[in-house]
């Protein structure tokens, strides 16, 4: 059944990285929100650490909108579907705005996402170390491709200096400039091998957020962005009904270490019958009583090797599980703990491998899988598509799976899939084929069967 949504929406894209398109969106959400607005906020892309942050603002859960992962349609559907009952939507884009899966494809950008969202752009331009210049680049993004571009927002210019980018942008472009964000180092947000570092981690969040805010109220005009926000047309999509299965529990680690989860994929397990139950693998003792499965996210578990791995009882409790038969489903840094070592330091060692962080991204992009072989999430021949970003490297990353990279097409061997456990190095966001989660949560629901009639 094709549905129709009307919503007020905006892409807050950029000329490049760091250009301070993170820095904008958090500051026009709490901006926004001060305004006593609903605010939904979206990453557009495979990034966890951003929508972190937009949670952190928001108190909601941040979501990604990938059409590589999901499908167009589906994008549409969680596009609409968590947005319905806000006031407008707010989607931090990726990269540059034209940057897609390679230097010969905008496919999968931030404007490929506006275009079939039909979606508004406010450009984010830095303009340290340019003066005219800046009008000219503006230039070329209006006119390099067909585009949403509606507004500019500048990044790091003095007050005194604004007037004149202004006038110079408006008087050489058909672009309306929003506003400004001066240069604040004392709002900056420290970085490392991944990213940003999580929200959790930065103790004066709330009050840096809080200044970023007063200071889009001062310097940028939100009603005539809530006004480009409006102008955005029905979303169309053909809804996709998911179905109960039964009931049961599912364990998911969550805590500084692993923290990295597609929130949609979340809800999709909740509505396929989970019971969601979080744990943390550095506090707890032991998994949570009476689960039927077992979920080890991503994350920066090199960062805490030593509560890791002296968490004893924790690394017994999880070998113990799974070697009983537990459904358990580990990507990244979930599926390097339950290898023998991180970097020297003991895990689960429940797999065969040995992992190591190095000082570069290890098989980094988009990837198609496909099974090698029957396992708990599908049958051998099946597909579903992932992506890579992570620093460290094991010694065996599985053969269950046939990885072909998309942007190339170089092929390789990853991820150890059996009876009752996925591990591996790639993210899935499991609404690109909703199978692979029927089967994970009908295996967690046929455990827990099988464990009640043990205790029965």
């Amino acid at each position: 059944m094709i549905h129709g949504l009307k919503f007020n929406r905006i892409i807050i894209a950029g000329t490049g990285s760091n250009c301070g398109k993170t820095t904008v969106t958090c500051a026009l959400l709490k901006a926004l929100m001060n305004k006593g607005l609903k605010v939904a906020s979206f990453k557009s892309g495979p990034d966890f650490i951003d929508p972190m942050f937009h949670t952190r603002i928001t108190g909601t859960k941040s979501r990604n909108l990938d059409m590589l992962l999901c499908g167009e349609n589906t994008t549409k559907q969680l596009f609409a579907k968590n947005s319905q009952g806000m006031d407008i939507s707010v989607v931090e884009g990726v990269m540059g705005l034209y940057d897609g899966l390679g230097m010969n494809s905008m496919d999968y950008s931030s404007n490929d996402l506006s275009l079939k969202t039909d979606t508004p752009v406010i450009l984010v331009v830095n303009c340290k170390g340019m003066g005219r210049s800046v009008a000219a680049l503006i230039k070329g993004y209006l006119e390099f491709a067909e585009n949403n571009i509606k507004g500019v927002i500048l990044n790091g210019i003095s007050p005194g200096m604004y007037p004149y980018y202004k006038e110079l942008i408006e008087n050489n472009n058909e672009i309306k400039v929003l506003g400004f964000i001066p240069n604040l180092p004392e709002v900056s947000i420290g970085s490392r091998h991944l990213g940003l570092i999580t929200a959790d981690e930065i103790d004066d969040l709330k009050n840096k957020i809080d200044i970023l805010a007063n200071i889009a109220k001062e310097y940028i005009d939100l009603d005539d962005l809530i006004e480009l926000a409006s102008g955005a047309p029905r979303l169309f999509y053909e809804e996709y009904n998911v179905e109960k299965l039964g009931k049961t529990k599912i364990a998911i680690a969550r805590d500084n270490a692993f923290s990295f989860y597609y929130e949609d994929v979340i809800d999709l397990l909740k509505e396929l019958g989970a019971e969601i139950i979080s744990f943390s693998p550095i506090h707890d003792k032991s998994l949570p009583k009476d689960i039927g499965g077992l979920v080890i996210g991503g994350g920066y578990p090199e960062l805490y090797l030593e509560e890791l791995s002296g968490n004893h009882s924790m690394l017994n409790s999880i070998r113990s599980n799974i070697n009983k038969g537990i459904p358990t489903y580990a990507e990244c840094g979930g599926f390097i703990y339950l290898g023998k070592t991180i970097e020297g330091s003991p895990m689960v060692n429940l797999i065969e491998t040995d992992s190591v962080l190095t000082k570069g991204l290890q098989n980094f992009g988009y990837i198609d899988l496909q099974a090698n072989e029957d396992n708990i999430l599908c049958k051998m021949g099946e597909s579903i598509k992932g992506h890579e970003f992570h620093y460290a490297r094991s010694d065996f990353e599985g053969e269950s799976f046939t990885a072909t990279k998309i942007s190339t097409g170089k092929k390789r061997t990853c991820i150890l899939a059996k009876d009752n456990i996925f591990a591996g190095f790639p993210h899935l966001n499991l609404w690109g084929n909703v199978d692979f989660a029927k089967n994970f949560v009908k295996q967690c629901i046929e455990y827990s069967s099988k464990s009640e009639s043990r205790e029965d």
